[in-house]
């Protein structure tokens, strides 16, 4: 039998292996694979159970089988899906059986861009497959690979990001304890008070009459649930000061952590989230490192209209709006800084919009110098450490 093959790899490739390329586009419903074999120029496709990793892993292993039966080369397995909901437990999968994986970010891959254009699966699935391919050409702008990180460096970012979540929690349930005593005409009554469950018992509507019983039973299953989730950031902040202050502390980057501490102006939770979530990363330039957070320009140029469109804000969110609180604070607290007398050369004494694009731009300029404090040592000109 003669076995028909496609040449859509390059002929380095041909000389040792053949590549099989899978496509996976995943729902909690089902997962849809797509994928192109050496042995035929089409598409296929398989459906399987939301979830079912081992019928993956089945169905990658009797395509590989097959190829490498009838062709006789060894065959190189490589897949792609898109982030998201399932995060990079089955890339880990994919990579521990022997599968080069790619994490895709989903908004770099190229659309149509019709007013309506048709989504399915299967459209979904090819359009991945296609990139695959043209990703394999040598075509590194076709999308955006994502830096999966370790196991480990994951779990480091779920300290202060936990603690963000709670935070959230607490405003909510300080806000509807407050609003329910509003309703009685009520605006001096604070939960957070140490005393605010024994004060409840005190507390009188605007006729002077004791809280209605339902109301005073909901107020305090507020009340318990806010103690339980002030508990929680306590735990949770404790677990974090423990880290800075321990010099011997087994996080995987107590190292940056504990150099970023160091520096006035940066304390225990900006130290944690800045590395958590930019600095833990490798950077190759400052313009790698300022697209990653969103601070890069958007320019926009057709013809002979041309005007800038300000920052990108397509990347880490959290430490975007990190990188600008800390920015005024490091006004506050290194004001004698090249980076502070930078900024007040340009803006002075101006308030409101200018004062408020300037701050980005400071932002821009101090997360780089401390990306290059942590990566060379070099200390951000007329910086000063804590005493």
């Amino acid at each position: 039998m003669t076995v028909r093959t496609v040449n859509n790899l390059p002929a380095s490739a041909h000389a040792e292996t053949v590549r099989c390329l899978f496509a996976i586009e995943l729902s909690k419903q089902s997962w849809v694979i797509g994928f192109t074999t050496p042995l035929s120029a089409k598409i296929s496709r398989r459906i399987l159970s939301g979830g079912d990793w081992k019928g993956l892993l089945e169905l990658i292993e009797e395509v590989r089988a097959r190829v490498s039966r009838e062709i006789g080369r060894p065959v190189e397995v490589m897949s792609c899906y898109e982030a998201g909901y399932d995060g990079f437990w089955l890339h880990r999968q994919l990579e521990a059986h022997g599968v080069r994986n790619y994490v895709i970010d989903p908004a770099s891959l190229q659309v149509d861009r019709r007013m309506r254009r048709a989504k399915t699966d299967r459209i979904d699935t090819e359009r991945l497959l296609r990139s695959l391919m043209a990703y394999l050409r040598g075509e590194p702008k076709v999308w955006s690979v994502v830096q999966v990180p370790s196991v480990a460096a994951e779990d480091a970012r779920r300290l202060h990001r936990e603690r963000d979540r709670l935070i959230s929690e607490r405003v909510q349930h300080v806000n509807r304890i407050k609003g329910l005593c509003a309703l009685q005409g009520i605006y001096d009554y604070h939960p957070l008070h140490p005393q605010a469950m024994a004060r409840l018992e005190q507390l009188r509507t605007a006729q002077g009459i004791a809280l209605p019983p339902r109301l005073k039973s909901e107020i305090k299953r507020e009340l318990h649930r806010l103690t339980l989730v002030v508990e929680m950031i306590a735990t949770l902040e404790a677990e974090r000061d423990a880290i800075v202050e321990n010099e011997a502390s087994t996080h995987v980057n107590a190292e940056k952590i504990h150099a970023l501490h160091k520096l006035k102006a940066i304390g225990p939770e900006f130290a944690t989230v800045l590395v958590g979530e930019i600095f833990h990363r490798d950077f190759n330039n400052r313009r790698q490192l300022a697209s990653y957070v969103g601070y890069a320009p958007s320019p926009f140029q057709s013809g002979n209209v041309a005007h800038d469109q300000g920052i990108g804000k397509a990347g880490n969110r959290k430490g975007r709006t990190t990188g600008i609180e800390l920015a005024w604070l490091w006004l506050r607290y290194q004001p004698d800084s090249d980076l502070s007398a930078w900024f007040r050369a340009r803006v002075g004494a101006v308030k409101g919009r200018i004062r408020r694009i300037a701050i980005v731009a400071l932002a821009r300029k101090l997360l780089v110098a401390l990306w290059r404090y942590l990566e060379t040592g070099l200390v951000p000109r007329g910086a000063v450490f804590k005493a």
